[in-house]
């Protein structure tokens, strides 16, 4: 079971990686450019990427990670690893819930513009 519990952590570890990034690439390079842009422009470009392919690829990424994660932490403990192992482990899945929890809050915003 030691082995299941790992492959899975690691996949969701690579998973949230690219959520990470994917939320890195907003926050620092899209954001900023819609000070320069316009508010107008930007919501125009939003609903073209965002409620384009983004529904899909944000969609299936965001809920495959926190999916993957808590999936990690059950793995961790039922594979009776050490607790070091799971505080980390259980971390990862409360934040990647957490993470969704703020999304599914902010996306209706973003779809209202």
């Amino acid at each position: 079971m030691e082995h299941v519990a790992f492959w899975i952590t690691l996949a969701a570890a690579v998973a949230i990686g690219l959520l990470a990034g994917a939320s890195l690439d907003q926050a620092v390079k899209q954001l900023p450019a819609r000070h320069r842009i316009g508010i107008e422009a930007y919501s125009a470009y939003s609903q073209a990427a965002d409620l384009g392919n983004g529904i899909f690829f944000y969609g299936i990424l965001g809920v495959g990670a926190a999916l993957l994660a808590i999936t990690a932490a059950v793995a961790s403990h039922l594979a009776t690893l050490p607790s070091a192992v799971w505080v980390p482990v259980d971390l990862g899945a409360l934040f990647a819930v957490l993470h969704s929890l703020t999304t599914v809050q902010a996306a209706p915003a973003n779809f209202a513009l």
